[in-house]
Parts: C-alpha cells; sequence; structure tokens
C-alpha cells in the first residue's frame, strides 16, 4: 500500500464515498457527492479529486459510468484513519448482547448464543472459535465411560464453567480405573491443562515401578486420542450461513459456499483465528488480507474472549466487504467483552 498522504479535502470525499457505498453498494459520482453536501466545492473540482484517489489507489471506476468505488486499500484506510466510533452503534449492541450475561455454567451455550447474536445484528455469518478443552486449565476434572471405546471428560475451568468432550479410544478402561486418573490429576495437576499433564507424565514415567507404568500408559493413551481428536475435529461455530451465501450476487457463490462445505477451508479459517487469537483489540481483515480464496470477496471482524488469566478463543463476523463498519466492529467488540466478562464473573 502507498503511504497515504491525503489531504483533508481528499479525505473528505474519500470518507463519503466510502460511507455512500457502503450504504448503497453502487458507485458514487461526483455529482452525488456534491448534492448530499459532502464538499461545497464544485462537482468538477470533487471529480478531481476523485481521479486523484483512483490514482492513488484509493477508488476505482468499475465501469464507464462517472461512478467509483473503494478498493481495499480504500476500505481500509476508512478503518484505520477515517472510521469515527459510534455511540449509537455501540449502545445498540450493549442491548442486542446484554442476555449473554445470564448464560451461566454452561459455556458451550454461551458461545452458541454469541454466534447467533452476531450473525443476527450483522446479518452476516456469526462466528465463534472454541477453546480446546486440552488448553484450559481445569480446576477439576472427570474420565467418565460411556461404551466400550468411548470416554467422556467433564471438565471444570478455573472460571466455574463447564466444557465436556466425547474421546474415541482403542484404549480398554473400567470405571474405577479412570476414577483412579481422575483422582491422581486432580490431586496433583490442578490448575494446570490436559496437554500440560500429559507432557508431565510422559517424564515421570521413569519413575515408576513397572506395576504402575500400564495405568500411566493407559492414562497417557487417554489424553493423547483426546488431543489428536481435538486436533481433527472442527473448533468453530458458524452462524448464518444462509444470510451470507443468499444476500450478495457479486460474491463467487461457488467459492462462498465451500467455506461451509470443505472442511480443509474451515480448518484454514479456524488456524487464521487462532493466529490472531493473542490481539487485545478488534481486528479487521479485508478481502484478500485473510489469504484465504474463499472469503477473498469478504470482510473478516474479530476480537478475542477469555479469563483474567487466559485468551481461550475468538469471536467476530465474516460479511462483504460492504459492510457497516461504524455498527459492526463495536458488536463483535461488545460481544468478545460481555464472554469475558460472564467468565470472569463466574470466577
Amino acid at each position: 500500500m502507498k503511504n497515504p498522504n491525503l489531504r483533508d479535502k481528499d479525505r473528505t470525499v474519500l470518507r463519503a464515498i466510502v460511507e455512500n457505498y457502503l450504504k448503497i453498494g453502487k458507485p458514487v459520482s461526483s455529482g452525488l457527492l456534491h448534492q448530499k453536501g459532502a464538499l461545497s466545492d464544485s462537482p468538477a473540482t470533487i471529480r478531481n479529486i476523485m481521479v486523484k484517489l483512483e490514482e492513488g489507489g484509493f477508488l476505482v471506476q468499475p465501469h464507464t459510468s462517472a461512478g467509483r468505488i473503494p478498493t481495499d486499500q480504500g476500505l481500509r484506510f476508512y478503518v484505520n484513519s477515517l472510521l469515527e466510533e459510534s455511540p449509537l452503534a455501540l449502545e445498540r449492541s450493549s442491548l442486542a448482547t446484554a442476555d449473554l450475561a445470564a448464560r451461566k455454567g454452561d459455556l458451550n451455550s454461551l458461545l452458541h448464543q454469541a454466534s447467533r447474536v452476531l450473525a443476527d445484528e450483522s446479518d452476516s455469518l456469526g462466528f465463534v472459535l472454541s477453546p480446546r478443552i486440552s488448553r484450559i486449565h481445569f480446576h477439576h476434572v472427570r474420565f467418565i465411560k460411556i461404551a466400550e471405546s468411548k470416554v467422556m471428560i467433564i471438565l471444570v475451568t478455573l472460571f466455574n464453567l463447564v466444557l465436556t468432550e466425547i474421546v474415541t479410544t482403542e484404549t480398554y478402561f473400567d470405571q474405577s480405573e479412570l476414577d483412579r486418573a481422575s483422582q491422581y490429576l486432580n490431586q496433583g495437576f490442578q490448575g494446570k491443562t490436559l496437554a500440560a499433564v500429559r507432557e508431565g507424565l510422559l517424564g515421570e514415567l521413569s519413575h515408576y515401578k513397572s506395576k504402575f507404568e500400564q495405568a500411566f500408559n493407559k492414562l497417557m493413551a487417554l489424553l493423547k486420542d483426546s488431543i489428536v481428536q481435538e486436533d481433527q475435529a472442527d473448533p468453530i461455530i458458524l452462524q448464518g450461513a444462509a444470510k451470507l451465501i443468499g444476500k450478495f450476487d457479486e460474491f463467487d457463490l461457488d467459492r462462498l459456499k465451500s467455506l461451509f462445505q470443505n472442511f480443509e477451508e474451515k480448518a484454514g479459517l479456524a488456524k487464521l483465528l487462532s493466529d490472531f487469537i493473542s490481539l487485545d483489540r478488534v481486528k479487521v481483515l479485508i478481502g484478500r488480507e485473510s489469504n484465504l480464496p474463499s472469503i477473498s470477496e469478504c470482510s473478516l471482524i474479530l476480537s478475542h474472549y477469555g479469563d483474567r488469566n487466559q485468551v481461550l478463543g475468538s469471536v467476530g463476523i465474516i460479511g462483504p466487504k460492504r459492510l457497516p463498519y461504524k455498527k459492526i466492529i463495536p458488536l463483535v467488540d461488545d460481544v468478545a467483552k460481555k464472554i469475558s466478562q460472564t467468565i470472569s464473573h463466574n470466577s
């Protein structure tokens, strides 16, 4: 991106074009800007400014009409430098997310409700990246046999929310073995993650007599099965796919649909979200900035959530580049904060 050295008039025209385009979805002309009073200058002067902005890479003329639309670079400059926070949008998003605070105890229900709020309020795709159970510091853990090859892990977090996971394992357990394993972990590893427990057990095996090795090996096999299956699972809660697919005819629908049908693309999205999971502010990715072909014509707005000690996941919206950023950015920020507050209040 070129270093944007824009005058006040340039910035005013660019802001007006972006905001009009976000509303109407059509090229914006100098005549329209003059009519709306964006500048007191003549249409010819405004047109000259638009030409300058086009030469700088901020605007593009999609066809031979006089109108122009913002490029990804223009949208990026708008989001970074021109966007003014909208108190009204923030107030409305706070009302929309007020009921999230009531979802205590069950993290999964809370996250599904959050993705639904994001989808409904944005009229786009709302997503939540769920936390990995093996990477959450636990207060209490229990293993329960539910079938010959299936064990349920019930994990109570340090912030008193309950997570469950069913693990398919080829290792045979009876319930008494699972109870002893649970007791051992709760007594010796409270406050750690299951992934850290497994690493710790690998270092401890040589210190125990052979009669204990089988028990330790079986416990490590269970933890390994859990982590492997967790890595293969889809950690993303998506809601509002129909809104996104059916709303915008400028999308390449075949590529967009693959986001929901192709596991590798969803895994790529999960990796992308994980890469930004430690950010302390809302992140906006426009178009090809996401490096995911299926959403190269979209914008992705995300933030993260967690308790006081740990970042757990991310939340956000995938929509057209013609999103109402003034509303969506504070909405995503507010949902992330509400989840974090709910989690922390359980502590």
